[in-house]
């Protein structure tokens, strides 16, 4: 191959590489928006969810009133690949507005305000090229929230049956501020950030109260930093569960 061709190549190539690699460099990881689809007073929403990489999201709601929820998230990960373990664990609640309009009252506008504390630790294994780097974060969040989704059903046909489908969307911004960090048990300077986290989700119903969810989102953080940065972004299928309240 000549040499003006490889460069690009070689330009690409390790575009991927940093691309690759830099996504997982955050000790951050999102977890997955709770978007209940509240609508009436009495109803009360569990759902899990679980990533590709083992992080798993359980969220809880229930409807005070008509127009007040509240929200109670935790998310768990313990994964070691390797020469490579991190561990997170997050834990929220929020309370927030809701209210239902168009058509039969069938879309639903839900507006969360939260707090949340948590903590991200990574360790690299020493090999033979490179020291051990064990790093330790524990962390404040806040965050608000808006979902939009709409309960008109379209429907899925599989297996000779009928699969109602809903649609919706979240957009959540939060804050995070360190309030510990070391590396190798030596203080580190702390972080924060600001973080866009757009996500969408699909759920298909199994009956009149479970359904299966399907979650994509990203994860865009605001300013610069080198540890609590963005590039965790949110894949995961889970199950949903609401009771009470009006169908």
């Amino acid at each position: 191959m000549h040499p003006l061709t490889t460069r690009p190549v070689a330009a690409f190539s390790l575009l991927l590489v940093i691309v690759l690699f830099g996504s997982c460099s955050s000790l951050y990881l999102p977890n997955v928006p709770n978007t209940p689809m509240l609508s009436a007073k009495g109803e009360l929403h569990a759902s899990g969810h679980v990533s590709l990489r083992g992080n798993i999201s359980l969220n809880s709601a229930y409807a005070v009133s008509d127009h007040f929820g509240v929200l109670f998230n935790g998310s768990v990960m313990d994964r070691k690949r390797g020469t490579k373990e991190q561990a997170h664990n997050l834990v929220e609640t929020a309370g927030g507005y809701l209210t239902t309009f168009g058509q039969d009252g069938t879309r639903v506008l839900e507006l969360y305000a939260g707090l949340g504390r948590g903590n991200g630790d990574r360790f690299y294994k020493q090999t033979a090229d490179a020291a051990a780097d064990n790093q330790q974060s524990k962390f404040n969040k806040t965050f608000f929230q808006a979902n939009f989704s709409s309960k008109k059903e379209k429907s899925l046909k599989l297996f000779s049956r009928e699969f109602p489908l809903n649609y919706g969307t979240a957009l959540r911004v939060s804050y995070l501020r360190m309030t510990e960090f070391t590396r190798n048990g030596i203080d580190q300077p702390k972080e924060d950030n600001i973080f866009l986290e757009p996500v969408f989700f699909t759920r298909m119903a199994l009956n009149s109260n479970v359904q299966l969810q399907y979650t994509s989102g990203s994860n865009f953080g605001l300013k610069n930093r080198k540890f609590l940065t963005a590039g965790n972004s949110v894949f995961t299928v889970g199950i949903v569960i609401n009771a009470g309240g009006t169908k």
